[in-house]
């Protein structure tokens, strides 16, 4: 149950009243102009139904005279299985109010707080009421409207009624998603199209911009590899030189070592000459005795050789004398030694002492002179002086071959010393010329390597060394022969890089949407072709069991029909088609040139009736359905429409008597009394 209760005031032909609804059915009934419709006209406006604001201006509404007309709605929000319908609520009953204003100014209220029509519709929502839709509430003449709806406006509403909406939601939103995609597939198909062409052109310009790269690659690679040949040349050319210093240090040390050599040779020759002299000189001096010793010996030999005999002659004679003599001297001696000392003067006794002393030293000469003038004494002498003689003449031979060895040997120092300082000086001279060299060389070897060391650091710039088996100039002919290329390649600019990457990219990216957007495709065509699937299954389940009940309500007014879905294939042209015959006549299309009136509002509420175990708003609503109906077909319709209620709340407004089999039905009464509209509800 929805409405618990309607509270009408100043409206239309109600002063005040209270129209109290119960669960099931409820009958409104009445002579016509009663008030019978504005009752359910006071449920649509207060539920904010916009088929009310287009029939008339809501200030029409209000009661005459009044200024302010009011429509409450007692909605019933107890718990169903342990839940409210709207929890934020914690009551059975929600007041709904519309108020009106005859200024024209209109709101609506919830528990006397002002509320916004999408605040009413939220909470309608909650019930799961849809007042626009003519299947839960079909005022006078809907019958007729619902008649001429197209198929596929009857399906919506009967969607929107039984809540599957969603299905068809689900399937547009897929369709449309599907559209989308197909769109964005053919944008990407053109734009993949034109990236294709441009990047065909991009990709001939990068491939020979690949080519300029490679050449510019291969010529810094030339560069690096020149660089390199060329430090490979000054080490070549520093190595070399080392080696030649090397050498030249060593030929240095070597002859410094023979002029250490040459120098103590010269040493030893000068020693070698000094001793030499030195013995030379002993030698002179030696002979120069010997020749002094000789002539010596000869002079001698030559003065004893005359003289010999005169000497031998005075020595006889010295003999004879010296016995006289040495008699003299005896008795000096005797008469001396007879002279007593004692009483003698001091003088003569000096004197005496002095003749004794001269008469002893005479007698000594004479007796050593026979000795000397010995003839074979001198004869002694000069044979020793011809013996030694000839022995000094053999030692002086020998000294003066010894003089003349050493001369010789001197001599032959000499020429060694001289020919040894022409040696030392051609060595001193060399060694000279060597430092010369090996100065000049230093110099061009430290000048080599700043030269290396410059070319390292200019080679290290281009890159890591690289060994290389091309000399400089085969490598500068290759050079020549790239630039050569690069030259005619000069149109080629870095920007063909980041164009034919970015159209590569871009291209990629297409090629990948396109992808990605053909999977969309196949999946939005699978989720399209599913969803529409779903939708088809549940319409045909829910018009199979409609189908049912429309045959058996049909059957108990002579009448044969059915409803089906046309067009499933496309949920937008698929529509709903309602067929019907009347007293055994062939069933056709419902519409209002083939059918009567009577027929056509039979078959409506036929279809209406099979329909409400199917819908989801708990309230519904239907408003002279009968005006066209005879009265046997109006009773049998109206027991019908109370027998097939099952739950739920269904108000129906006729202007006829019925007979109703139920008593489970609540009757309500509405006569005009003066103008105004009173309610009786019948037990």
């Amino acid at each position: 149950m929805l409405i618990r209760e309607i509270i009408l005031e100043n409206f239309m032909s109600y002063e005040y009243s209270r129209i109290p609804l119960k669960p099931g059915v409820n009958v409104i009934c009445g002579p016509n102009g009663s008030g019978k419709s504005s009752i359910l006209l006071g449920i649509s406006v207060a539920l904010g139904q916009s088929y009310t604001e287009r029939s008339k201006r809501l200030s029409d509404l209000i009661r005459w005279g009044k200024d302010v007309g009011r429509v409450t709605l007692v909605l019933d929000n107890s718990k169903r299985n342990g839940k409210r319908p709207v929890p934020r609520i914690k009551k059975d009953e929600i007041l709904l109010t519309r108020v009106l204003r005859s200024d024209g100014k209109y709101w609506f209220e919830l528990d006397n707080k002002s509320v916004t029509k999408n605040d009413v519709q939220r909470l309608l929502s909650r019930f799961g009421v849809d007042p626009e839709n003519m299947l839960i509430i079909m005022h006078q003449n809907m019958a007729e409207q619902f008649v001429v709806l197209s198929p596929q406006e009857k399906l919506k509403m009967v969607e929107a009624a039984v809540g599957l909406e969603p299905y068809r939601r689900n399937v547009i939103q897929a369709q449309k998603k599907l559209s989308r995609i197909l769109s964005q597939e053919e944008s990407v198909k053109k734009l993949l199209e034109s990236a294709e062409q441009t990047l065909s052109y991009w990709r001939e310009q990068y491939e020979r911009y690949q080519e300029k790269k490679q050449l510019m690659l291969k010529r810094r690679f030339l560069e690096r590899e020149l660089a390199w040949a060329q430090v490979s040349v000054r080490e070549d050319k520093a190595s070399e030189l080392q080696r030649r210093i090397e050498s030249i240090k060593d030929e240095i040390n070597d002859t410094e070592t023979r002029i250490k050599i040459s120098k103590d040779r010269l040493e030893g020759l000068q020693r070698d000459v000094e001793g030499s002299k030195d013995t030379l000189w002993k030698l002179l001096e030696q002979r120069i005795m010997l020749e002094g010793d000789r002539a010596r010996y000869e002079t001698a030999y030559n003065l004893l050789k005359g003289p010999v005999k005169e000497i031998q002659s005075l020595a006889e004679s010295i003999k004879a004398d010296s016995k006289e003599v040495n008699k003299f001297v005896d008795r000096v001696e005797l008469l001396i030694n007879s002279i007593s000392p004692l009483g003698m003067d001091r003088n003569l006794q000096v004197l005496i002492d002095e003749v004794a002393s001269s008469s002893r030293e005479l007698r000594d000469r004479l007796n050593r002179i026979p000795s000397i003038l010995k003839v074979s004494d001198l004869e002694g002498e000069i044979t020793e002086s011809i013996k030694r003689k000839v022995e000094l003449d053999g030692e002086i031979s020998r000294v003066q071959d010894g003089i003349e060895q050493l001369r010789f040997k001197v001599d032959e120092l000499n020429n060694q010393i001289i020919d040894e300082r022409v040696n030392l000086a051609l060595l001193q001279y060399r060694i000279r010329g060597l430092n010369e060299t090996l100065r000049n060389m230093e110099k061009e070897y430290r000048g080599i390597l700043i030269d290396l060391e410059a070319a390292v650091k200019r080679a290290e710039e281009t890159g890591p060394r690289i060994a290389t088996t091309r000399n400089v100039d085969e490598i500068l002919d290759e050079i020549r022969v790239v630039d050569g290329r690069i030259a005619a390649l000069a149109d080629v600019s870095e920007d063909i890089e980041r164009m034919y990457e970015s159209y590569s990219k871009l291209y990629l990216e297409l090629k990948e949407k396109a992808r990605v957007v053909e999977e969309n495709r196949e999946k939005a065509l699978r989720e399209v072709k599913d969803r529409i699937e779903a939708w088809r299954n549940v319409i045909n389940n829910l018009l199979d069991s409609v189908n049912e009940e429309y045959r058996r309500i049909l059957s108990k007014v002579a009448a044969t029909g059915s409803v089906h879905l046309v067009n499933s294939h496309d949920i937008e042209s698929a529509g709903l088609e309602i067929l019907v015959g009347f007293k055994g006549a062939k069933p056709v299309p419902l519409n209002i040139y083939t059918q009567s009136g009577g027929e056509r509002s039979t078959a409506t509420v036929a279809f209406l009736i099979a329909l409400q175990q199917h819908v989801r708003s708990p309230f519904r609503a239907i408003d002279e359905y009968d005006i066209h109906l005879d009265p046997r077909s109006r009773e049998i319709l109206a027991n019908v429409i109370i027998s097939s209620v099952r739950g739920g709340q269904f108000l129906i407004i006729t202007p006829s008597q019925i007979t109703l089999e139920q008593e489970d039905v609540n009757v309500i009464v509405v006569q005009n009394v003066e103008g105004s509209s009173v309610i009786r509800v019948l037990s």
